[in-house]
């Protein structure tokens, strides 16, 4: 799967992905109206509405870009009627041939992290027939636990050839608090870096790994560390715009082949009619707004990378 990712994002010139992390106030009131006429305002009504929301961003970027980042949280504060508009989002995503990174954050031991591994990346059985429960292309993993808590993952990876995105320096402004802390004169973020580079040696694909990293964008000097540290890690690099993360920022996160980083942006480009700079747009028009900002983020980044 890091293969298809590295082709679209060669393919689109485009390395971003669009993070789909609906709150219910994102979504435009002839939307919501429409979903609530229909089922109510209940759960039902709001997963719907989130559908819909999604699907027409989905459907109005999707040629601009190689992926998508579906945060799962976002969908279970709507419990399983949320989750449901979460798979839908996901279906809907890879049948317009989106890599679709799951952010759903796991991290466990033994059987639970094998659990979560085959319920997101994997399959699981039932009887004679085998099933893909969510079957996203990516998943975000915690690596806290240490090996115990990633290799799960990891041996579903190379069975179903797909990826991780491990957490190794966050961009919330407390991820110093633990991933800072000095051990024997180095920070706690470059020795789970060494781990993530080590756990991706021996799941190649053609130049880089299936194992990759999450880095924020609000730290460029750690960036810069973190890149020499896992030469062959994707880095997926949340922090850009509406967290301050500036496009001048990323560029230590990538290669000198150019590649080796896809920069995430959420309610900067689906809640884009929102901002000043799009309110020309209006609310009927929101995805339009959401295209034009796809549109920007990928020229302001190729000018910071010179191409």
């Amino acid at each position: 799967m890091i293969n298809k990712l590295i082709t679209k994002i060669q393919k689109t010139n485009a390395p971003i992905v669009v993070g789909l992390d609906p709150m219910l106030d994102y979504v435009p009131e002839h939307i919501r109206k429409r979903a609530f006429a229909e089922f109510g305002e209940t759960l039902q009504g709001a997963g719907e509405a989130i559908w819909q929301y999604n699907k027409e961003i989905v459907d109005t970027v999707h040629d601009l870009i190689p992926a998508v980042k579906p945060q799962i949280a976002m969908y279970e504060q709507f419990g399983l009627e949320g989750l449901k508009a979460f798979k839908r989002t996901v279906d809907y995503c890879k049948e317009k041939d989106l890599v679709v990174i799951g952010d759903i954050k796991r991290g466990d031991i033994g059987s639970t992290s094998e659990a979560y591994a085959v319920g997101h990346i994997g399959k699981v059985q039932v009887g004679s027939k085998s099933y893909a429960p969510f079957d996203e292309d990516f998943i975000t993993v915690n690596p806290y636990l240490g090996t115990d808590g990633i290799k799960p993952f990891v041996d579903v990876c190379k069975e179903e050839k797909k990826g991780l995105f491990i957490l190794v320096k966050t961009s919330n402004k407390s991820s110093g608090e633990f991933q800072d802390r000095l051990i024997d004169g180095k920070p706690l973020y470059e020795y789970v870096g060494e781990k993530v580079a080590e756990w991706g040696a021996d799941c190649m694909g053609d130049s880089y790994s299936y194992i990759g990293a999450v880095v924020g964008a609000t730290y460029p000097e750690m960036g810069k560390v973190l890149r020499k540290v896992m030469p062959k890690s994707f880095i997926l690099v949340p922090g850009y715009g509406a967290q301050g993360g500036k496009a001048s920022d990323l560029l230590p996160y990538f290669n000198e082949d150019g590649l080796g980083a896809i920069i995430n942006s959420s309610r900067g480009i689906i809640a884009a009619y929102k901002m000043e700079k799009y309110q020309k747009f209006g609310e009927e028009a929101f995805a339009d707004a959401s295209r034009q900002a796809v549109v920007d983020m990928i020229e302001d980044i190729n000018q910071a990378l010179n191409k």
